[in-house]
């Protein structure tokens, strides 16, 4: 088995797609025409970031789910971002409309640690790399 792809599920995929290329500086690589899915480029080969619509997402689950914009708490995932400097990355997010949750913060083990929570409700953590 390999990991593929994470499907985060929003609202306005387009507004998704905008906020990830000015936040983090990962542009759009594919938004399908109908507007319901569309991907960043992560830079890394065969990984996929992609978003889809709430109608698309319930159509293909089957069932309704928690709306990470709907709930007053992010939802207990998250999706992580290594970069050189955690500061200036929590700051360029936060810029660009994240709510910020956790500054950048040095653990006992040495890595830096920041959250952000996206409009679309995506909470982000902002780490340097381990080792």
């Amino acid at each position: 088995m390999n990991f593929a792809y994470t499907l985060v599920y929003v609202t306005d995929v387009a507004a998704s797609l905008a906020f990830f290329d000015q936040a983090f500086g990962l542009p759009r690589r594919f938004l399908h025409e109908s507007g319901a899915y569309g991907e960043v480029d992560t830079g890394a080969d065969g990984v996929k970031l992609a978003f889809v619509d709430h109608a698309t997402a319930r159509d293909s689950v089957q069932h309704d789910y928690v709306a990470a914009d709907a709930s007053a708490k992010p939802l207990g995932m998250e999706i992580g971002f290594t970069v050189a400097d955690v500061q200036t990355a929590f700051d360029r997010a936060v810029a660009a409309g994240a709510t910020p949750l956790a500054e950048p913060l040095t653990k006992p083990w040495g890595q830096v640690v920041a959250y952000v929570r996206c409009p679309d409700g995506t909470l982000v953590e902002l780490c340097t790399a381990m080792g």
